[in-house]
């Protein structure tokens, strides 16, 4: 039940596209990830998104429509919607999901994370 510092969490890692675990409730995950570049199209067939811009912008891309996320923004990924996010600079965002989701959905690939760190 202690407070959690979003820029110190931010400060332990650098990676890209890797989201960090920071808290669990009601069968979600609270993640932090750092976002620089294009991602992949994908979908998640039984899980919403959310993503919440800490630090920066960043654009999702649907397949009909980009929507530009900055930041104090939040934006909600229904499931089943193919999207993918893309940032020119480095972007921080929280994450609010389902414990099952896997961070590519419907695609397995070299940016596919299985195990999530927690910090």
């Amino acid at each position: 039940m202690d407070k959690i510092n979003l820029v110190e969490k931010f400060e332990l890692f650098c990676d890209h596209w890797s989201p960090k675990i920071i808290g669990e409730l009601n069968g979600q995950q609270v993640k932090l990830a750092k976002l620089k570049g294009e991602f992949i199209f994908h979908q998640h067939e039984n899980e919403d998104e959310l993503f919440m811009v800490v630090k920066g912008k960043f654009k999702m891309h649907y397949r009909d429509k980009t929507v530009e996320v900055k930041e104090g923004e939040i934006v909600i990924v229904p499931r089943g919607v193919d999207h993918k996010p893309e940032a020119e600079e480095e972007v921080w965002v929280m994450l609010f999901e389902p414990a099952s989701i896997l961070n590519t959905g419907n695609v397995v690939n070299e940016k596919t994370r299985t195990q999530l760190e927690t910090i």
